[in-house]
């Protein structure tokens, strides 16, 4: 036995146009999600500078060595 529908469903239940319906939900929900990655990018939690990378590059290796000296 499920639980009854919330009564915004029921409403929804003899609606003659589900699809725009279904298409404003689509579209708010997008631009929801669009507004969240904004706000994350505006606060700087993305990472998009090749800064915030750097745990996950190789260090460079050394193309020359020098010596000279005494060693101890």
């Amino acid at each position: 036995c499920a639980p009854p529908p919330p009564a915004a469903f029921k409403l929804l239940e003899g609606s003659t146009r589900p699809r725009l319906q279904g298409a404003v939900y689509l579209v708010g929900n997008v631009l929801g999600l669009a507004l969240a990655v904004y706000k994350c990018q505006a606060m700087g939690l993305l990472p998009t500078h090749a800064s915030d990378w750097l745990a996950f590059i190789e260090p460079q290796q050394s193309l020359e060595f020098s010596g000279g000296g005494i060693l101890l």
